[in-house]
C-alpha cells in the first residue's frame, strides 16, 4: 500500500469527467487512493468509483455551493495530509500530468519530491479543434484531442504537501513559495469534446435556474449561468482563430509566474499574474494517450 499519493475530488453526475479522473488517478495512484466526495449521491457515480474511497453529501441545490465545496475539500486535504506525502486537489475536470519526457509515471515522480510544499503544474486546457479533429472522445482523450491553449487561471496550486488553506476555487493558498515543476501540467478538459461540453453546460445551467440567484449573488463560477454561457459552437469555432505556437517550451510560462509572484492583497494568500494568453500548441506525440 503506497502513502506517497492521494487524489481527491468532488462530482456531482459527470460521468464523462469521472470516468477520465478514474482512468487517470486510479491506475497511476491505485483506486484504493482515490477519495471521491458523491453530492447528490448519485447512484452512476457509485457503481463508476468503486474500489475508490467515496463520501455521499446531499445535493441540495445552494447559492454558496463552491463555498461550501471548497471548505469540506480544505479540510478533506488537510487530514489525509497526515497519512500521505501529497494530496491532489481539483474538479473532475482537472488532470495533473507528468511529461512522458521524464520517464516516470505520476506516482514515481511524486516519490522523489521534496515534501512541506505546495507544486504548481502549468495549466493547459484541452481543446477540441471541430474544424480538424472528427476522432470521437472513448477510452482516451489526447489522441483524438491534440491541441491545447495557454490557460493561467488554470495553473492552480493543486499538489500539497504542508498545512495551507486553499481557495475557493482552488486558485490560490497561504503558501508564500511558489513551485513549479518543468515537467508538470494541469489538463483542463472542459472543452475537450464538443458534445459532451454542451450537456455538462445543459446540466449545470439547469442547476442554476434551480437555485434561482444571479451571477452576482451566487458563489459559483460565471460558466453556470446561462446568460454568461455564449453560442457553443461559435466557442469551439472560434478555437482555430487562436495562433499556433512552435514546439513544445513553456519555460517562459514558469517564469513569468515567478516574476509576478506576489501576495494577494491582504488575503494572506500568494498569486502570480494570469493574464489571458492567445495561443495554441500541438501536443508532442509522447503525449497521446496519457489521459
Amino acid at each position: 500500500m503506497q502513502t506517497v499519493a492521494a487524489a481527491v475530488t468532488m462530482v456531482r453526475d459527470d460521468a464523462f469527467f469521472l470516468k477520465a479522473w478514474l482512468r487517470h488517478y486510479g491506475e497511476a495512484l491505485g483506486r484504493e487512493n482515490c477519495y471521491i466526495v458523491n453530492h447528490g449521491r448519485g447512484a452512476e457515480v457509485a457503481e463508476l468509483a468503486h474500489g475508490c474511497n467515496l463520501i455521499g453529501i446531499p445535493g441540495d441545490a445552494h447559492k454558496n455551493f463552491d463555498m461550501k465545496r471548497w471548505r469540506l475539500l480544505n479540510n478533506l486535504v488537510h487530514g489525509l495530509r497526515s497519512y500521505y506525502d501529497h494530496v491532489i486537489i481539483g474538479d473532475v475536470d482537472e488532470l495533473v500530468v507528468v511529461d512522458p519526457q521524464t520517464g516516470l509515471g505520476l506516482l514515481d515522480y511524486l516519490r522523489d519530491q521534496p515534501i512541506r510544499r505546495v507544486l504548481t503544474p502549468v495549466g493547459l486546457e484541452v481543446i477540441h479543434r471541430i474544424d480538424k479533429e472528427d476522432a470521437p472522445v472513448t477510452d482516451h482523450i489526447l489522441g483524438p484531442r491534440r491541441h491545447v491553449r495557454l490557460a493561467p487561471h488554470y495553473s492552480k496550486p493543486c499538489i500539497v504537501s504542508v498545512g495551507t488553506k486553499i481557495a475557493r476555487g482552488g486558485h490560490f493558498t497561504q503558501a508564500s513559495k511558489l513551485f513549479t515543476p518543468d515537467p508538470l501540467y494541469l489538463m483542463h478538459l472542459k472543452f475537450c469534446d464538443f458534445g459532451n461540453y454542451v450537456t455538462t453546460m445543459n446540466a449545470r445551467n439547469a442547476v442554476t435556474a434551480q437555485i434561482g440567484a444571479s451571477v452576482q449573488d451566487a458563489s459559483i463560477g460565471r460558466h453556470w449561468f446561462a446568460e454568461a454561457r455564449g453560442e457553443d459552437r461559435a466557442v469551439f469555432e472560434a478555437f482555430a482563430d487562436l495562433p499556433m505556437e512552435e514546439g513544445f517550451d513553456l519555460g517562459w510560462v514558469r517564469k513569468r509566474m515567478h516574476r509576478t509572484w506576489k501576495e494577494r492583497g491582504e488575503t494572506g494568500y500568494w498569486q502570480f499574474d494570469r493574464p489571458d494568453i492567445a495561443r495554441q500548441y500541438l501536443l508532442p506525440d509522447r503525449f497521446n494517450g496519457l489521459i
